[in-house]
């Protein structure tokens, strides 16, 4: 049986939009033709798993046709378990904390996509700066542990992770803090070896289709729990910007 291509999203700090970018992905996978797995680490928030419990229980009560992965496993369920799933990729949502089963999950990844917010707050997750100059002092614990995932892999498997850095929730006016932030990245980029892609705006619908199980990839003529607007086919769009950045449109259409 052919491995499914793993894909974390991990960052070790809550509030980045993690379960957001992996639900959007795997569904948008879904909708390519690719039998897709779900994995959810998170044992307290579980957010992917409530995410696809709403989707069945929407779809049963509207009576939609909806497309769902071939299965969703949770924490108790193990990595093991969820790398012998039979699908062409599985989706792992981590937790926003440093724990065993996150370790593992990124060592066995074949892409790691880490989103951000735009702010040093968050970044602060990647690496440290120092208060005066602003200046790159050093890579963080979570950047040290994709690190060590991907010596590990390489040398398991002869190549390596692919590490990208996503940003999320950008202003739509450039400031001069993302500026900041932008160079601080690209200094830090040339230590640690992550490439940085634009994300999903903070748009009001990717927080409300969620209590649905829906995503922007979902919205037809007949499936529509909110009114339909130009900012959800914009929407609709940067997703889809997203996965050809991610290179995973073309890996969908292939698996297919």
């Amino acid at each position: 049986m052919a491995k499914a291509h793993v894909i974390i999203v991990g960052n070790e700090k809550g509030g980045a939009g993690k379960s957001t970018v992996a639900t959007h992905l795997a569904v948008a996978l879904m909708h390519e033709g690719a039998r897709v797995a779900i994995l959810d680490l998170d044992v307290r928030q579980r957010s992917t798993e409530r995410f696809f419990a709403n989707r069945t229980a929407w779809a049963q009560a509207k009576g939609a046709d909806l497309v769902y992965p071939t299965v969703t496993l949770a924490a108790a369920d193990g990595i093991d378990a969820a790398l012998a799933c039979d699908a062409d990729f599985l989706m792992v949502d981590t937790p926003g904390a440093d724990t065993e089963l996150s370790r593992a999950a990124h060592q066995a990844a074949d892409l790691i996509v880490t989103p951000m917010n735009d702010s040093f707050v968050d970044f602060d997750v990647l690496g440290e700066v120092d208060p005066v100059s602003l200046e790159v002092l050093r890579p963080s614990l979570y950047s040290e542990t994709v690190w060590d995932a991907r010596k590990r892999r390489a040398a398991a498997r002869g190549r390596s992770i692919d590490w990208v850095i996503l940003r999320n929730r950008l202003a739509p006016v450039e400031a001069r803090n993302r500026r900041r932030v932008d160079e601080k990245l690209a200094a830090l980029s040339r230590r640690v070896g992550f490439r940085v892609v634009a994300g999903l705006r903070d748009r009001v619908i990717y927080r409300e289709l969620f209590p649905f199980g829906l995503t922007v990839s979902d919205l037809t003529r007949g499936i529509r729990p909110a009114p339909i607007s130009m900012s959800h086919i914009v929407a609709r769009q940067e997703l889809r910007m997203l996965m050809f950045e991610l290179g995973l449109a073309a890996m969908a259409t292939a698996a297919e």
